[in-house]
């Protein structure tokens, strides 16, 4: 089905430079497209009609010209140039940002107000966000996810000894219940298992033993599962295999680990797009034709992992 668009083109006089601010800011707040100078694009709904038609008559009415026009899409790549006009996935990625850096759990009691505020304007800044988000993605689940983790940290902080409706997705977990297994996954790893393969041996379980299967099916009961249908360890909602590790082992406060999380989930399934997601594919891609081994690829996935994190935590003196 072609996707049917609003376009609203005006022209004020230069001297209205009062009206024609005022139409702009009315027409960012409604989250318009801008085609070019003057031009703007809506998705078809009847309210964003109404509405672009008010502007029009506001914009007559300050001597300038207006004219609401419809338009069907048919043409595949001229609905993806519309589209990509309203990709939110930045706004996204700074809410992610700042919902990372909120201390959730190093707040002293005073300040549990002070956390409580935070909270609601990062709500209050998603919901805003998702309201001109005409097209969302994976962008937004990831950011619905951050938020709804970030809730239950913050409820558990003001209320510790209170049981609360809606209850953790992912079961938090003690490092020395993990000591020394087999842990196994699909062969030939992509960025998902291997990033897992490596949080696994550098921060959960060092003495790990990893197999690679050929089909999930071939999982040995004794072994710890990871990044397949009905593993013990894989995707969660929104959040891939290794953001559910680091949820299960309490690692979410690494901010380094966090940021090669992002990478992870974006390489895997979209998303937030990741200023060193090219370089990182570019990497894993190469070495999977230089090592057909599953072990050899992970030992060498391994100095690159260890390397982002390095540069990550501001370690590369």
């Amino acid at each position: 089905m072609p996707c049917s668009w609003l376009i609203l083109i005006v022209s004020l006089p230069t001297r209205n430079s009062a009206g024609r601010m005022r139409v702009w800011r009315a027409l960012k707040a409604l989250g318009c497209g801008v085609l070019r100078d003057g031009v703007y694009l809506l998705p078809y709904r009847n309210e964003f009609r109404q509405m672009l038609q008010v502007q029009a008559e506001d914009v007559i009415a300050g001597g300038g010209s207006a004219h609401v026009l419809a338009l069907d899409s048919e043409n595949q790549d001229q609905q993806q140039v519309f589209e990509n006009l309203f990709d939110r996935s930045a706004d996204y990625a700074k809410l992610v940002g700042d919902m990372q850096q909120t201390p959730d759990m190093n707040l002293q009691t005073e300040d549990l107000s002070k956390l409580q505020k935070q909270l609601y304007r990062l709500r209050k800044e998603f919901e805003a966000i998702a309201l001109k988000d005409f097209f969302p993605g994976s962008a937004r689940e990831q950011a619905a996810a951050v938020l709804e983790d970030l809730g239950h940290a913050v409820n558990e902080r003001l209320t510790p000894d209170e049981p609360h409706a809606v209850q953790q997705r992912i079961r938090r977990l003690q490092h020395k219940d993990h000591q020394g297994r087999t842990w196994a996954t699909r062969q030939r790893p992509w960025i998902d298992r291997l990033a897992s393969a490596w949080l696994i041996h550098r921060f959960i379980d060092p003495k790990a033993r990893f197999i690679w299967l050929t089909e999930p099916d071939d999982c040995p009961a004794e072994a710890l599962g990871f990044d397949f249908d009905g593993a013990v360890f894989t995707h969660a909602g929104a959040k891939v295999t290794f953001e559910v590790l680091l949820a299960s082992f309490g690692l979410t406060k690494d901010a380094a680990l966090n940021h090669i999380g992002t990478l992870v989930h974006y390489l895997d399934v979209g998303g937030i797009p990741v200023l060193e997601a090219a370089g990182l594919e570019t990497l894993i891609s190469g070495m999977r034709q230089c090592w057909t081994g599953d072990d050899e690829l992970l030992a060498e996935a391994e100095k690159i992992f260890d390397a982002f994190y390095l540069a990550f935590s501001g370690n590369n003196a």
